[in-house]
């Protein structure tokens, strides 16, 4: 059994941590969807002490893209695990395929879709952590319509992203 320490976190809040290592089958994990991308979380910020979160991410083919957007508190990693993704960064655009490693630095612009006709997966980390942010975006987007984008970019601003 897993073993729970709290830890502080954000100053004077504190929050529960999982303090035992942990392996994560393929197919399992925290699974979040939204846009269409398929998300299984294989660690989320209660087990890492908010420091990073990680995600399988599979993109569907001519999927809706993320708003272009900027992390203000985080830095994102993108490596293309099958497929291939075009990702826009800083207004430049560039494919990456199976291997290709994209690191965006915090500030930096960014967006990525999947342009092929094959659905694409990616392994995506986030430091700090933003697991919490993609369970509210699933929310917005189990509705029968999806969600507008000012929706959208509120839910972004309170997890510290600005639009890009």
């Amino acid at each position: 059994m897993p073993t729970i320490t709290l830890l502080p976190f954000n100053g004077e809040s504190r929050q529960a941590v999982v303090t035992e290592s942990q392996i994560v089958p393929p197919g399992k994990g925290k699974v979040v969807s939204a846009r269409g991308s398929v998300m299984a979380f294989k660690a989320i910020a209660v087990q890492t002490g908010g420091d990073f979160s990680l995600m399988e991410r599979t993109v569907p083919p001519r999927g809706r893209r993320p708003l272009p957007h900027r992390h203000v508190n985080c830095s994102e990693a993108f490596w293309v695990l099958d497929g291939t993704i075009t990702f826009v960064l800083d207004g430049a655009e560039q494919r990456g395929s199976r291997d290709d490693f994209l690191l965006v630095p915090r500030g930096a612009s960014h967006t990525f879709g999947n342009d092929g006709d094959e659905p694409a997966r990616l392994l995506v980390m986030h430091a700090p952590a933003m697991d919490a942010y993609f369970a509210e975006l699933e929310a917005l987007w189990s509705r029968p319509e999806p969600p507008a984008p000012e929706e959208e970019r509120a839910l972004m601003a309170r997890y510290g992203m600005e639009p890009g």
